[in-house]
């Protein structure tokens, strides 16, 4: 190995071992790394020799920035399947998940017979005001035709800068030929709540992940709900967190605050000072005390399973469907550049009766067989849905049962 060479990447290496370095100082206040943490120099010697032998040997060459870039997301990737080392898309995808908000044009839209449809273009967004429909399928973005196995590419390349143009052309039925729209990108807010009357006093909301607006969307669903309701008190509510993924730590928290008047919502116990905390209920309940059904199956995850478990192990509501899927641990994000982040496992949670879902779920108190039928969604009509049907039919019972006590867990949101 020549000398500038192992020279460069002992230098490489000493930037990672000093990042890392600087990272557990910021988690563990300034404390210095005791003797036994340090990278042993028979590994930093290991790390430069597959390097150099992957530079030198390997089929076609490797940039050394696409090799270390390697090598951090390895590290990360290998301690859990959740923490992960953030760069351009994968950062920005998590940083719009979380505050509810993108430079885009606004349109909802799914996989459907293999083609890209238009579920619903957003109140207010580009896509609305230009005039594209429930329904359309869109067939180019900018010329180039949709990539129908991959969701994510369309959305993707339908966001951009601020201010940008895309153009859009989609196929409508009825017109021979396809529609083409020139739409500027303009920042868009996701509404992750969904609200219905379904009988006279019996309310739904659905609620598709958390971010950091779903407590503020959540009541204001259920104002407007009352307001469909004659201005009366709601009877009952079904709360639907099927294939709810999880979200934003503070979103949960405010979610099921509102509908508890006191104790605990939620514990968490890591290493650091930051990872302990316990966050409790505050006085007022929206619903003054009207039953609730919380509706799950395998997708409700992290910040759903806290909701699911608080209220349950309240006994402010039934659960109704399948066992969740029991993500039990917090993702804290850590942002190391204004283009990358780590994601890093920095907690587990604990339900108000102490116990930790981790990778076990929670068992609902009334179990659903899996129907077909029952497919939360954007467009989801909840009379249509069996597992709604049925979970009103709980409220409406004479008796409606509450849950006993066993629960859950969240994700990314830095911790208080």
């Amino acid at each position: 190995m020549q000398q500038t060479t192992r020279n460069a990447l002992y230098l490489a290496i000493g930037v990672m071992v000093g990042l890392s370095l600087g990272l557990v100082r910021g988690v563990l206040a300034d404390k210095p790394p005791a003797l036994g943490d340090r990278m042993p120099w028979q590994d930093a010697q290991l790390f430069a020799e597959v390097l150099e032998r992957v530079k030198q040997d390997y089929v076609n060459p490797v940039d050394d920035h696409q090799l270390l870039q390697a090598a951090v997301r390895g590290m990360v990737s290998s301690l859990d399947p959740y923490s992960a080392y953030l760069s351009g898309e994968d950062y920005d995808d998590i940083k719009i998940s979380s505050s509810g908000e993108y430079s885009g044009v606004g349109i909802e839209v799914a996989l459907q017979d293999d083609e890209v449809v238009v579920i619903a273009p957003l109140e207010g967004s580009p896509a609305a005001a230009a005039g594209i429909k429930s329904g359309d399928v869109i067939v180019t973005i900018d010329g180039v035709a949709v990539n129908t196995s991959s969701l994510d590419d369309t959305i993707g390349r339908m966001r951009g800068k601020e201010g940008s143009t895309v153009k859009i052309g989609v196929e409508r039925q009825g017109n021979a030929e396809p529609l083409l729209f020139s739409l500027k990108r303009q920042r868009v807010e996701l509404h992750n709540v969904r609200s219905d009357l379904m009988e006279p006093g019996f309310g739904y909301v659905r609620i598709a992940q958390f971010s950091e607006t779903t407590g503020e969307e959540m009541s204001a669903a259920l104002r407007d709900l009352r307001k469909k309701n004659n201005k009366e008190p709601l009877k009952g509510l079904v709360l639907d967190l099927r294939d709810n993924p999880g979200g934003v730590l503070e979103a949960a928290v405010a979610v099921a605050d509102a509908f508890l008047d006191s104790g605990v919502i939620v514990t968490a116990k890591g290493r650091t000072p930051d990872s302990k905390f316990e966050m409790d209920a505050t006085p007022g309940d929206i619903l003054q005390g009207a039953p609730i059904v919380i509706l799950v199956n395998g997708g409700s995850a992290s910040a759903a399973e806290i909701v699911a478990g608080a209220l349950k192990d309240h006994h402010r509501a039934t659960l109704m469907g399948r066992t969740t899927f029991g993500k039990g641990s917090v993702q804290t994000v850590i942002p190391l550049t204004a283009e990358t982040a780590l994601k890093l496992t920095t907690s587990l949670y604990y339900t108000p009766s102490g116990v930790s879902i981790n990778h076990k779920g929670i068992v609902p108190d009334i179990e659903l067989p899996r129907d077909d039928k029952s497919m939360p969604g954007p467009d989801l009509v909840p009379r249509d849905d069996p597992d709604v049907r049925r979970a009103l039919q709980e409220l409406e019972s004479p008796t409606v049962s509450h849950g006993s006590s066993l629960t859950a867990a969240l994700t990314p949101r830095p911790a208080k």
